[in-house]
């Protein structure tokens, strides 16, 4: 999912460092590594790393109703959210669909939204404030967010500070993949520091001084593919549903009342299946080369490549694992079948590591309570 808006932030004075390449894609803007991308990333998988991530969009919502509005046309319970304490949601389309994703957290009189879509997320918010006593900003051109290795809320005595709540399950949530502590992601500290634009450069210069070195996205990245964490503008495209890439876990709230979008997820949860499924896959890294985000996932079939069965989301080179990525593949598809992706050059062979199970059926899936309604089951986002 892509921001479609008009953006006009500069590059970031970071990618001035001797050594540094810019990334592409979704993290223009930001450096991809600054010479060494193996050392970065370790740094980081240890604790003892800073990334620059400038290119988020940041939008502030302030006034009283601010908490009550975002609850009643999101995924995410918000009413009673307390000051500093991070969550996510989700905007959805009438039908379902992902529309935008934000990290959320509220330091007592405004709630900060960190997103990839800030120009278009504060303009749809502002459409929708009506006569509410709410005021919407995309503050993205003061406000910049700086990525730590850290476990933690922000205190009192700290800037604003998104946790980022992946993968446990939240309260009102649900999930389709493993238990949290069993999950990869909880071996992935994460959160995001608000810090004023004009200020990057000496926060990322203190946290230097410390120790840490300075880490591009090429070491978050496969620090996040590692994790199965999914990323809008990578992960989503104006199919997705929350389901399919195991979102019920932190971002929607299944108990409470309507929002856009509210049906699909209710109906998918309790009497379907998501027609796709994430996927994460090991890739063979002899060749030189890896395949790039969108291209094309295939079944093997007797030997050769067959039928397209879905689409890669995200390639990461990790320090340890080797080459992987994320996919979204149609859930009918086995979880044994042998894949491969196709390259610039040539096909790359990739085993495809479970996130969402092909059942598609949560763990706390209610029980039936008899034979479905006549053509139920035919519901384009229910499945077979």
């Amino acid at each position: 999912m892509t921001d479609t808006a008009a953006d006009t932030r500069a590059p970031s004075p970071l990618l001035r460092r001797r050594g540094a390449v810019g990334g592409v894609g979704p993290d223009e803007g930001v450096a991809w590594h600054y010479g060494d991308p193996t050392a970065e990333q370790r740094a980081l998988a240890r604790g003892g790393a800073v990334v620059d991530q400038s290119h988020l969009g940041v939008v502030t919502v302030t006034g009283p109703d601010r908490l009550t509005w975002l609850h009643s046309i999101t995924s995410q319970e918000l009413t009673g959210l307390a000051p500093r304490t991070s969550t996510e949601l989700l905007v959805l389309s009438p039908q379902g669909h992902v529309e935008h994703a934000a990290g959320v957290v509220d330091d007592g009189t405004t709630t900060w939204l960190i997103t990839e879509t800030a120009p278009a997320l504060a303009a749809w918010l502002d459409r929708m404030r009506f006569a509410l006593r709410v005021e919407v900003a995309d503050v993205t051109q003061q406000w910049a967010a700086i990525g730590e290795p850290v476990d933690a809320e922000g205190g009192a005595d700290e800037n604003v500070t998104w946790r980022d709540p992946w993968p446990t399950v939240a309260a009102g949530g649900t999930r389709y993949g493993p238990p949290d502590d069993e999950h990869p992601g909880a071996d992935r500290p994460w959160r995001l520091v608000l810090v004023p634009r004009d200020e990057l450069v000496e926060q990322i210069a203190a946290r230097e001084a410390t120790g840490w070195r300075v880490a591009g996205t090429w070491a978050s990245e496969a620090l996040r593919v590692e994790a199965w964490r999914p990323r809008a503008g990578h992960e989503v495209d104006h199919r997705t549903i929350p389901h399919e890439l195991d979102w019920l876990r932190t971002a929607v709230h299944l108990h409470k009342g309507c929002y856009r979008g509210q049906e699909t997820v209710a109906r998918v949860h309790n009497l379907g299946r998501p027609p796709r499924r994430l996927v994460m896959l090991h890739l063979d890294g002899s060749g030189h080369l890896l395949p790039v985000p969108g291209a094309e996932v295939r079944e093997v079939v007797d030997g050769e490549p067959g039928r397209v069965v879905g689409q890669v989301t995200s390639v990461a080179r990790h320090h340890e694992i080797g080459p992987v990525a994320l996919a979204v593949v149609k859930r009918s598809l086995a979880e044994d079948a042998a894949l491969v992706v196709d390259g610039e050059a040539d096909v790359v062979a990739a085993a495809q590591e479970t996130v969402v199970p092909g059942e598609g059926v949560t763990q706390d899936r209610p029980g039936s309570r008899g034979p479905l309604m006549r053509g139920l089951g035919q519901h384009p986002m229910l499945g077979p």
